[in-house]
């Protein structure tokens, strides 16, 4: 394509949710690219609901896109890091999975799931040089966020420390970093970018 002839990256669209389609997509990744070295599992949707409202499809949307979407892919690209004896796995959590949040129980239990998933997969998986770690970002401004009114990112802005929503390009950076060498004694850990929210 031409976004791989300029940029040396393929874009592979994926149901997630599907651990057939997840598999064909790695092994095509594998093919183009013979190993993985980084993966990011950051799909994800939210809902906000009364928990007696929540049905069994909002219930399993949410725990399909947020959770089990992730062990699909992890499961997939797992086998080629412990064979490369390296590779760093960083799974996106929100602070709900650490606080929880009021009208977003799936949503919370979905994000509190991908914390206990990474702190036990980072124990299996560092005799194998894989670092595994979970960041919980806070409100970042992004489209997921886009149908708050400026009232609600005024109230929430009041509810953090810093005093503002987080920006991607921050989120971003800490990927970078733990996606880096520097980051390769740094493994099973939960780090929260939310502008002091949890704290």
């Amino acid at each position: 394509t031409e976004l791989s002839k300029l940029t040396g990256a393929t874009a592979i669209q994926v149901d997630i949710s599907n651990s057939a389609l997840v598999n064909e997509a790695v092994n095509k990744i594998l093919l183009d690219f013979k190993h993985i070295d980084v993966l990011i599992n950051n799909a994800g949707i939210a809902q906000y609901k009364l928990f007696t409202d929540i049905s069994d499809s909002d219930w399993n949307d949410v725990f399909n896109n947020n959770i089990t979407g992730a062990f699909y892919v992890t499961r997939a690209v797992v086998p080629g890091m412990i064979s490369n004896k390296k590779g760093k796995i960083i799974n996106v959590s929100s602070m709900w999975g650490i606080t929880g949040g009021a009208m977003e129980v799936h949503y919370s239990a979905s994000k509190a799931a991908i914390i206990g998933f990474s702190k036990a997969l980072a124990k299996e998986l560092a005799p194998s040089g894989i670092n595994v770690n979970c960041i919980a970002p806070g409100v970042i401004d992004t489209d997921m966020n886009s149908d708050l009114s400026n009232e609600d990112k005024s109230n929430l802005c009041n509810q953090i420390p810093s005093m503002r929503l987080g920006n991607p390009d921050e989120v971003a950076d800490l990927m970078l970093f733990l996606a880096s060498e520097r980051s390769k004694y740094i493994t099973g850990q939960v780090i929260s970018i939310d502008g002091g929210y949890c704290i």
